[in-house]
C-alpha cells in the first residue's frame, strides 16, 4: 500500500516511515502543504496521514481540495490537544480518522489497518492467486493455510503486480511502490527482489515475465 505522510515536524514524519516501511508500506513523506498539495494531485495515494497545521497550506485545505476533486483516499488527521474545533472540521470535509499528539505507533498502525479493512482500498482485502492467497491487510502470503515468510519488499513488488495484473509495469513504478516517490535508488535495485519473488512463485502456477527495456508482468496461468 502506498501511503503518504504530510507533516512538517521531520522527527515525528520520519520516524512514522520507518515503522510503515518496516511493515512493507511505500511511503511518501512531505513537510509543507504545496508540496503535498503537489504531489496527491499528481501521484495520489492510497492513504494519508495529514497534520492539520502546515506551512504554506493547512491539512484541511489539502483535504478539501482531494475531496473537491473526487479521491477519496482515506485520510488520517493528525492533530494537537487544542485542536477540537478543527477536527470537528476536518471529519466534516470528509477525513475518514484523527489522532491526537503525542500517540503511539501501534495505534496509529492499527487505525491504518482498520481504514484499510473498511475502505477496502477498492479491492478485496484478501485474494487467491493461482496457488497463494495474499492477504493485503495482514500483508501476508500463505500456501494452503500456511504462511510463508516472504521479505517486506518482496511483499510490496507482489502487491505492485498485482494490482497492475496483466499490464507491464515499468522498473520506475516498482521503485515508486517498494521505495516510495522520489527515493534516490538505482531502477536496478529492484532486480534482486523481482527475481526471488519469481522464484518462490514458480511452482504456484504465477509467473513473472520481462519484458526488455520495458519493465515486468505478472501472468496467473489457468
Amino acid at each position: 500500500m502506498r501511503i503518504v505522510i504530510v507533516e512538517d515536524n521531520e522527527t515525528l514524519a520520519n520516524a512514522i516511515a520507518y515503522r510503515l516501511r518496516d511493515r512493507g508500506h511505500a511511503v511518501d513523506v512531505l513537510t509543507d502543504g504545496d508540496a503535498a498539495e503537489l504531489h496527491l494531485g499528481q501521484e495520489g495515494a492510497d492513504l494519508i496521514v495529514l497534520d492539520i497545521n502546515l506551512p504554506r497550506r493547512s491539512g484541511l485545505e489539502i483535504l478539501r481540495s482531494l475531496r473537491a476533486r473526487g479521491d477519496g483516499a482515506p485520510v488520517i488527521l493528525l492533530t494537537a490537544r487544542s485542536e477540537t474545533s478543527d477536527r470537528v472540521s476536518g471529519l466534516d470535509m470528509g477525513a475518514d480518522d484523527y489522532l491526537v499528539k503525542p500517540f503511539e505507533m501501534d495505534e496509529l498502525e492499527a487505525r491504518i489497518r482498520a481504514l484499510s479493512r473498511r475502505k477496502q482500498l477498492d479491492y478485496e482485502a484478501s485474494e487467491i492467486v493461482g496457488g497463494l492467497e495474499f492477504d493485503r491487510s495482514a500483508r501476508q502470503v500463505s500456501v494452503n493455510g500456511q504462511v510463508l515468510e516472504i521479505p517486506r519488499r518482496e511483499i510490496a513488488v507482489l502487491e505492485c503486480l498485482l494490482e497492475r495484473r496483466g499490464r507491464i509495469v515499468p522498473k520506475s513504478q516498482l521503485i515508486d511502490f517498494v521505495y516510495g516517490v522520489g527515493a534516490d535508488v538505482e531502477e536496478s535495485a529492484v532486480e534482486p527482489h523481482v527475481s526471488r519473488l519469481r522464484k518462490r512463485l514458480l511452482d504456484l502456477g504465477i509467473r513473472i515475465k520481462m519484458a526488455r527495456g520495458l519493465g515486468y508482468l505478472l501472468e496467473v496461468q489457468k
